[in-house]
């Protein structure tokens, strides 16, 4: 037996486009920054934030084919679209990444003078206030709505935001001291923290791509359900589980007393799923009856 329960998220499209306006924003409001200052890590900051907005754009894109209803070519639906926004998302960091740890090398090996330091920072600090209100929202909707397009979004502006401030305070540091070589030694401080971002999107988004396993933490959910139905003589093997973005996927063999009837072992069943799908949400859930006491029962052809 399997089940799918439809959920609405044709709606989430509308926080991808508050995170493009953000980008705009921000980019305007880094690039005025540093066309102030002339510090590399303000440019490094705005570079981050186009990245943001190309991130974005990805995203609305994939979160508008992730709200499509299965069809004849997708039965099991289109979420998985969002890893690939996600996966997007963080190949752009990683490229964000290289081009500021070049354009901060070169910054190194060839100092330049600060300009109108104060004006500068503040129009960045109103640019990180934006980020960070923002990636807030986002933040509570991918949870929500368990969409890693929204949680990449969010957990990238977030990044955007503790890029600033380090560059912010570094910046007053450099001023205050007349060191020049800390605003470029900042950026590449941006740069390794962008990086660790990148590389942690891309791992998560190939594991949902891969059909990585459910969460430990899930998985003894559904064994604490499981052994109450064994206490109504009812046994399991083969259980498999994955997650395609906001969906979940659980499918297990339902062993049942060999005398009961077709009636009974249905009803059994839907009974389980139902559970599963009350502690899992929007998951779709597939049974498949067997009797406990045929001994080719417990065998399954596609366990190893």
């Amino acid at each position: 037996m399997q089940n799918f329960i439809p959920m609405e998220r044709s709606s989430l499209t509308r926080f991808a486009w508050l995170s493009i306006a953000a980008a705009l924003t921000t980019i305007a409001m880094k690039s005025v920054a540093y066309l102030l200052t002339g510090s590399i890590s303000l440019l490094s900051d705005a570079v981050e934030s186009v990245v943001n907005m190309l991130g974005a754009l990805m995203a609305l894109s994939m979160l508008t084919i992730a709200a499509r209803p299965p069809d004849s070519n997708h039965t099991f639906g289109h979420s998985k679209a969002e890893y690939f926004a996600s996966f997007w998302e963080g190949i752009l960091i990683l490229g964000a990444a290289v081009a500021i740890s070049i354009t901060a090398i070169d910054r190194i090996l060839h100092p330049r003078l600060l300009e109108q330091m104060g004006v500068g920072l503040m129009v960045t600090a109103g640019a990180s206030a934006v980020n960070f209100v923002v990636a807030t929202i986002l933040m509570k909707a991918g949870k929500k709505y368990n969409s890693i397009t929204l949680e990449a979004d969010a957990q990238h502006l977030m990044t955007d935001v503790w890029t600033s401030v380090g560059v912010i305070g570094g910046l007053v540091v450099a001023s205050a001291t007349g060191w020049l070589l800390l605003d470029p030694i900042m950026a590449l401080l941006v740069a390794i923290n962008i990086l660790w971002t990148g590389v942690h999107l891309i791992r998560r988004s190939v594991d949902g791509l891969m059909d990585a396993a459910l969460p430990k933490a899930e998985q003894n959910i559904i064994e604490t359900v499981m052994a109450k139905y064994r206490l109504k003589k009812v046994d399991f093997h083969a259980l498999r589980t994955r997650q395609a973005a906001s969906r979940r996927f659980f499918s297990v063999h339902m062993l049942v007393p060999g005398d009961w009837t077709v009636h009974d072992a249905h009803h059994i069943a839907e009974d389980f799923e139902g559970d599963i799908r009350a502690v899992l949400g929007d998951a779709v859930v597939s049974t498949h009856l067997e009797p406990i006491d045929d001994e080719i029962s417990i065998f399954d052809n596609n366990e190893k």
